[in-house]
């Protein structure tokens, strides 16, 4: 191989690299610290998530008609939030909520917290032992024996997308025969709100607007920096997320 074949086929390593790097990921607010992209904190046994349909009671194979539909319809809305207020927020896929976030409920209502994650399947299984209308109403029993009125489940993702920084001379870092340009990470928070009245079962979604941020990181620093934009992510995205509930539900 001569001289510019070696420059060209090292320029075309170097190029298909910097493609790579611009790429986006997606993970959940539950094991943030998981970067797929990166390969580090994915642990292939992560906990399942609750979906909407086990906080909601609705059943997959339910054949409802429309005499159900228009009952559900008839039955007056009654969610509304104020001071007195007693929550239940669970998390999905954590054992507790984020601290930022229960913190930013409790500044203006009464919070406890409660398990989302999914205990009834098991590891590596898709067979659910407990159905998601016994869930649901399990939930809403819980939240009635501690003296809740509301059940506040959320889910949340953190999507990030890298671009080297073409704004400055690139700096270039060996990594174990590769080499790595410092880069902007650029990442948002998007969070999904189910609000249900424990009496009635009654419930409203709500999704906030998403909050966004980015930040300049070398190879050494990138999980630090990572790590340190997702914390600002989320005290920030927590607290639009209770204003949205505030302004949606304080009526």
């Amino acid at each position: 191989m001569n001289r510019t074949t070696g420059t060209r086929s090292l320029g075309t390593l170097l190029l298909g690299l910097m493609l790579v790097l611009g790429g986006c990921a997606t993970r959940s607010i539950s094991n943030a610290g998981c970067d797929s992209s990166r390969s580090y904190g994915c642990e292939a046994n992560a906990p399942a998530e609750l979906s909407e349909f086990d906080v909601l009671g609705i059943a997959r194979d339910a054949r409802p008609n429309d005499a159900d539909i228009a009952a559900a319809l008839a039955r007056p809305r009654v969610l509304r939030l104020d001071h007195a207020s007693r929550l239940l927020l669970i998390q999905s896929g954590s054992a507790f909520p984020d601290a930022p976030m229960r913190d930013a409920l409790a500044a203006r209502y009464t919070v406890g917290s409660f398990s989302g994650m999914r205990p009834w399947q098991a590891k590596g299984s898709t067979a659910d032992v407990v159905d998601a209308v016994s869930y649901a109403r399990s939930m809403r029993l819980a939240a009635a024996q501690g003296g809740f009125d509301k059940v506040l489940v959320y889910w949340g993702v953190l999507e990030s997308a890298r671009k080297n920084n073409v704004a400055s001379n690139v700096s270039w870092v060996p990594v174990i025969g590769w080499v790595l340009p410092d880069e902007r990470e650029h990442m948002r928070i998007r969070l999904r709100l189910a609000l249900i009245d424990v009496a009635s079962g009654q419930w409203e979604m709500l999704e906030p607007p998403p909050v966004a941020d980015d930040a300049l990181s070398s190879v050494l620093s990138r999980r630090d920096v990572d790590q340190t934009l997702v914390a600002q992510l989320k005290d920030r995205g927590y607290a639009t997320a209770v204003e949205s509930l505030r302004q949606r539900f304080e009526r």
